[in-house]
């Protein structure tokens, strides 16, 4: 983030705050937070979110993701984000991720096929449906749905990471960053989770 010329300071929960230039976007590191809620019984890790204007206190819609979370779908989430020249709002429908979706094979839910989707091991899901509380939208309507994400390699363990993004939050965002967790391509890891060595792919790097 620094290298888009970002700002970053810590700040009194010990957390790292990050800004763009024109202050209407930021990204957060809250793991060190003691008040910072979870998901799917994990800690956040990091909270992206936008505004309107640099003065406005409430963000237009936030992102969440917890520890664990594939680096890579992060960092496309907020590349997209840093190049679009307005942040604070959607312009698509839910079919900029569910197309993103369908083109990687993932199925539709039998009982939700219009909302959710199953990868082919049925290990990770996405699902536009109602949002856990706590979830920050400039639109305060309660019960209001949006996107979740997670990864669950054995059902009944813990999750392996989750996401959440608000009901306002840019469906085209979303889309970037399901784009880069569905991508085929081998990515570099220096640990494997346990837990998901059976739903993996391993190539060894010379």
């Amino acid at each position: 983030m620094t290298g888009a010329g970002w700002s970053c300071w810590t700040t009194a929960h010990k957390s790292f705050f990050h800004s763009s230039p024109d202050q209407l976007r930021s990204a957060e590191w809250v793991l060190a937070d003691p008040l910072t809620t979870g998901l799917g019984d994990l800690p956040i890790a990091w909270e992206v979110s936008a505004r309107e204007a640099p003065d406005r206190g409430i963000a237009a819609w936030t992102a969440y993701f917890t520890a664990g979370i594939p680096h890579e779908a992060l960092t496309a989430f907020v590349l997209a984000l840093d190049l679009r020249k307005e942040p604070a709002w959607s312009f698509d429908g839910i079919d900029a991720v569910t197309q993103v979706l369908a083109a990687a094979d993932w199925a539709p839910d039998a009982d939700d096929p219009e909302h959710t989707f199953w990868d082919v091991s049925m290990t990770s899901c996405w699902s536009w449906a109602v949002l856990p509380a706590g979830i920050e939208d400039q639109d305060p309507r309660p019960d209001l749905p949006g996107w979740m994400a997670w990864s669950q390699p054995e059902l009944g363990r813990p999750y392996l990471w989750c996401a959440a993004f608000s009901h306002s939050a840019p469906q085209d965002l979303i889309g970037a960053f399901a784009e880069a967790l569905v991508a085929p391509a081998p990515v570099p890891r220096r640990i494997l989770p346990a837990v998901s060595e059976r739903c993996l792919t391993v190539s060894h790097m010379p």
